[in-house]
């Protein structure tokens, strides 16, 4: 502005270039008054402002509302000077934004005119529909640009690219920009796109989509970790391919990966889903070992978990006495899962041996096991050691569940065994809110439970301690009054 003012001083005209030069100093520092007055001085000179004259003062007002922004573009059209590239990508990233049908509105009338938009114009636009959720109209725009056109867009827009395809869990888009990224552009995605692709291989059963995703992992030195090859896992079972379903598992026992039930939880579907699944399953098992390759304790499992879904306990017996041929040592869900299968059928006896082995394999009952003893003993006629089995478990630490105390309750109601109150008592002590079965049940007959003062509480004819529990049951004597279960053959 100081050259500026010695120019005038000295009568020195300037040209168009100059008053550019000075409309562009105040676009960079977003001086949208001074740009004017220098638009209006060059007018008052006689000068017309060209394209880039109007460039520098939209540019100028890039911090102002849109109607400022549309005062300009009044002043080109009064001026008859056309909207060029530039002007039309200041307009559509000014939209992109926050309404991406003007962009596109705008984008559609520069092929009208024969303009080929600028990089900048295309890139945002793009990044745009990425951001609003919209993968399909992102790429269609860039695969259509680059086919239009000789330039290029930034490989970083390709890999948002893929991150937005695989954040909506779009199977073709994905496959396309993952083909684009790593196959033609030799880009190696962070971990994150990656188990954003892996997420999308496991909805979509694309399970070599997921192995080169596991590969790429491993050419960055990341550690793998179950959620890596678990999704492999699940697009496998979405493929019906259970063989290499259990070889995921295999693979994440060869690296010291621990599946859990979740893991599995799509391999016990596929099985569930597949008539004679289980001796196949088997058969892929056996053959996995002879093979000299891990087997899971987790392959197993679902097995047993099948068979015991399907209603054949024999065959979950089965399995689990095999285990030693795989050279399978079962575990705490293992026998979890035995004790589901002998509620299910009431075999009280066979949850007995089952237990006793247990204990003798060394391992230590966690909170699910001790509810499905309860539960099982519950399925009896005499069902004293359910209050022994859950004595035993407050006695461990473990605080027993309201799916626990709630079974108790009922079962007392509907055999009119006092120490229902006592049961709902200590649920109630324990913070638990009745359950909306529970509540019907007492508002069918035994209200009284919810009202009752704890002093009230009945104490049996037997005598009991104060936590209303009788501890002098002899836990051998009850079983032997039990109803002899059907046999099982171990």
């Amino acid at each position: 502005m100081e050259v500026c003012a010695k120019m005038r001083n000295e009568t020195i005209r300037p040209t168009r270039t100059t008053y550019n030069l000075i409309l562009e100093a105040c676009a960079s520092e977003g001086m949208l008054l001074q740009a004017r007055a220098t638009l209006e001085d060059m007018m008052a000179g006689g000068l017309a402002p060209d394209n880039d004259s109007f460039y520098h003062v939209l540019q100028a007002a890039r911090y102002m509302s849109s109607s400022v922004m549309w005062e300009v573009l009044e002043l080109m059209a009064k001026h008859e000077v056309p909207w060029d590239q530039r002007t039309y990508e200041f307009v559509i990233l000014r939209y992109a934004e926050d309404s991406v049908e003007l962009a596109l509105r705008y984008l559609a009338e520069m092929g009208e005119k024969q303009l080929s938009p600028t990089l900048k114009t295309m890139e945002g636009v793009i990044n745009a529909a990425c951001k609003l959720h919209l993968p399909r109209l992102a790429l269609d725009l860039a695969e259509a640009f680059e086919e239009s056109s000789v330039r290029r867009l930034d490989t970083q827009v390709w890999v948002d690219l893929l991150i937005a395809c695989a954040t909506d869990l779009w199977k073709e888009g994905v496959l396309r920009t993952w083909r684009k990224v790593v196959k033609e552009l030799n880009i190696t995605p962070d971990e994150g796109c990656c188990l954003l692709v892996l997420t999308t291989a496991a909805r979509h059963g694309l399970s070599s989509l997921g192995l080169d995703v596991l590969q790429i992992l491993k050419s960055m030195h990341v550690v793998w970790e179950e959620y890596h090859i678990a999704p492999i896992l699940e697009a496998f079972c979405r493929d019906g391919n259970v063989q290499h379903a259990f070889e995921m598992l295999s693979l994440m026992r060869a690296n010291d990966i621990l599946p859990t039930t979740e893991t599995t939880q799509p391999l016990f579907e596929l099985l569930c889903s597949i008539p004679g699944a289980i001796d196949e399953a088997w058969t892929i098992l056996d053959e996995l070992n002879k093979q000299g390759k891990i087997v899971d304790v987790a392959a197993l499992n679902v097995i047993i978990q099948t068979a015991i879904a399907v209603g054949d306990l024999q065959m979950a017996l089965g399995v689990y006495k095999a285990a030693g041929d795989l050279r399978v040592r079962p575990n705490l869900e293992t026998f979890n899962l035995l004790l589901a299968g002998c509620i299910a059928s009431e075999q009280r006896q066979l949850g007995d041996r089952l237990l006793t082995e247990m204990k003798e394999m060394h391992i230590k009952p966690d909170p699910r096991t001790y509810e499905r003893l309860i539960m099982l003993c519950l399925t009896q006629v005499t069902y004293e050691d359910a209050f022994f089995y859950l004595e035993e478990m407050k006695s461990t630490g473990i605080m027993p569940p309201l799916s626990v105390y709630e079974a108790i309750v009922l079962r007392c109601i509907r055999t009119g065994d006092p120490r229902s109150q006592l049961a709902f008592e200590e649920m109630r002590e324990c913070g638990y809110i009745p359950s909306l079965e529970l509540q019907r049940t007492l508002n069918a007959g035994a209200g009284g439970l919810a009202q009752a003062p704890r002093s009230g509480a009945p104490q049996s004819s037997e005598g009991k301690e104060e936590n209303g529990w009788a501890e002098d049951i002899d836990v051998e004597q009850s079983r032997a009054r039990t109803p002899r279960p059907r046999q099982v053959v171990l």
